[in-house]
């Protein structure tokens, strides 16, 4: 095949995919986009940011604060203070730590992958927890080591207390870090379908 009928076949095919209207022509797109976004948009990404979930819908109310977004911090402080102090942290320290208004059910979080060693409290990971099918995503509220291995701790902004299997968090288990939100209620998208089969409360 010479240049010419390249340029013909690359003419051809950008014509189907984005400039006909027809049903033949919008299958293929999505076809094509589909294709683009699970075999090159995803591995690339992945690849960059050093973990195979780069992108992570929160499905779970386990991280919100009443009112999202225009949540009142102070008094959720004064409501969950308590469960904090149990474990050396002040309010302080919650104010200078990532998401410190939580986030919501459908929000989509951008994680990186990360060394355990640089993981720190008040950091939200997002780790396999050997109970739920998908991984779980909480802050880190304790950090030790035991056998030169890191043992993380964590806990739900929205959770009254810890659930035992987020008390011993080793290093294989980590999938990696939210450093921030791309967009709040944009994995619903996604999410409604997950929802159909579940019992619980659509939002929180």
């Amino acid at each position: 095949m010479n240049k010419k009928d390249v340029k013909k076949f690359l003419n051809k095919f950008w014509f189907i995919v984005w400039k006909d209207d027809s049903f033949k022509g919008w299958l293929i797109s999505v076809i094509f986009i589909f294709i683009v976004i699970k075999f090159i948009f995803f591995p690339s990404l992945s690849f960059v940011t050093g973990t195979q979930l780069p992108l992570a819908i929160v499905e779970s109310c386990s991280m919100y604060h009443s009112g999202n977004l225009l949540s009142n911090y102070e008094n959720w402080w004064q409501n969950n203070q308590a469960k904090y102090f149990q474990f050396r942290i002040t309010k302080e320290q919650f104010d200078n730590f990532i998401f410190r208004k939580g986030f919501n059910k459908g929000d989509i979080l951008f994680i990186v992958g990360t060394k355990p060693e640089n993981i720190e409290i008040g950091d939200i990971i997002i780790f396999n927890s050997g109970v739920h099918s998908t991984p779980i995503i909480h802050r880190v509220i304790e950090i030790k080591k035991e056998n030169n291995q890191y043992i993380f701790s964590t806990m739900g902004d929205n959770n009254p207390t810890q659930i035992s299997f987020e008390k011993s968090i080793n290093e294989n288990q980590l999938v990696g870090r939210a450093v921030f939100k791309i967009a709040p209620y944009l994995g619903w998208g996604k999410l409604i379908f997950f929802q159909l089969n579940q019992n619980g409360n659509w939002f929180c």
